[in-house]
């Protein structure tokens, strides 16, 4: 029989299977995505000014990757029939911006939107999380930065309409 705890005051659930491994599951919803999205936003301007750009460019990623979720929250409707478990694993526990943005249902709106936000997405859809060992991702931790927090065309403002 599983057993589940949580453990200190993280919402972080540990389970053991059936298989005998130690699992975990984050209960995130829509307004936790919204919130770690900003709070990455801060961390990012945090480790620009301290001039640690590999990073600053690592976590300005997630800020569009937790925003896109949240839009994916909220199209998550209880009483909808959920999508395949496949479709769900590829287009939603992913860290790949270009498949949570189609899934979001945002890719054409950012690809096609108005230039500026066209131009913006293009600077910010190829992060990965793996650029955390790319020692050339620090050069493109400003762009990456503008793009995301621009006040008028800028992706984070584009995903905020719709989360």
């Amino acid at each position: 029989m599983p057993h589940s705890w949580t453990r200190g005051e993280s919402r972080r659930q540990y389970e053991v299977g059936a298989s005998g491994l130690l699992v975990y599951s984050d209960d995130m919803n829509r307004a936790d995505f919204k919130e770690l999205a900003l709070t990455r936003l801060d961390d990012a301007k945090i480790l620009i000014n301290k001039k640690r750009y590999s990073a600053a460019y690592y976590v300005a990623g997630y800020v569009i990757e937790c925003a896109l979720k949240a839009c994916l929250a909220k199209k998550a409707r209880r009483h909808e029939f959920p999508p395949k478990p496949e479709e769900v694993r590829k287009s939603y526990y992913t860290h790949d911006l270009q498949d949570l943005a189609k899934a979001s249902g945002l890719l054409v709106e950012l690809e096609k939107g108005r230039p500026s936000l066209a131009t913006y997405w293009t600077t910010v859809k190829d992060w990965t999380g793996a650029s955390r060992y790319d020692p050339r991702a620090g050069k493109r931790a400003k762009d990456i930065l503008r793009a995301i927090e621009d006040p008028t065309d800028g992706v984070l403002q584009c995903i905020k309409r719709y989360w």
